[in-house]
């Protein structure tokens, strides 16, 4: 069996050789490899996006350190009531860590759980106190990014009984189980 096929060029090929039936076993074969070589023809340019750029003093630097406890010590006494006062137990209920943005005059743009156990409890304990202490003091504005705003991440460490501390000013955890 002799077939002839003519050589056409894009998708009008893969359209005309798909509508004949001795090609179509052949089309299947090649299938995955024949989509890959047409895909590899094809360019995508990503839509432009301004470039954000963070500032070397927010990483890793004094201000940066000081800013956080800064926001540690207003989550603290905005919920005082569900902030734990003492050493946290040996093995705690929950770690959850929140990362959040802030804007230039402290609100808080976004906030989402980033890591957690699954205690949903007191993930939504952590959001929820976080909010609560909004505004939050502005920060330096050589932290800020090129889009005026800051992203941080703070850890919330959850006793047995729902209170937390948060790790920027926690003491130190009890090393025993007593």
């Amino acid at each position: 069996m002799l077939i002839r096929v003519r050589p056409r060029s894009g998708l009008a090929a893969v359209s005309a050789i798909s509508h004949r039936p001795t090609c179509n076993c052949l089309l299947r074969y090649l299938g995955s490899s024949l989509l890959l070589a047409l895909a590899s023809a094809c360019t995508i340019t990503p839509a432009t996006r301004p470039a954000l750029v963070i500032p070397p003093q927010a990483i890793n630097s004094v201000a940066l350190d000081e800013y956080r406890a800064a926001v540690a010590k207003r989550i603290v006494e905005r919920n005082p009531s569900h902030v734990l006062h003492g050493t946290p137990q040996a093995m705690l209920r929950s770690l959850v860590v929140v990362s959040f943005t802030v804007n230039r005059d402290g609100q808080i743009v976004k906030s989402s759980v980033y890591r957690t156990n699954g205690d949903y409890d007191s993930e939504a304990t952590a959001l929820v106190t976080l909010r609560h202490s909004a505004p939050l003091p502005p920060p330096p504005p050589h932290l800020l990014n090129s889009i005026g705003q800051i992203e941080l991440f703070e850890d919330w460490l959850f006793n047995d009984d729902g209170k937390f501390q948060l790790r920027s000013l926690a003491s130190p955890q009890a090393q025993n189980f007593n």
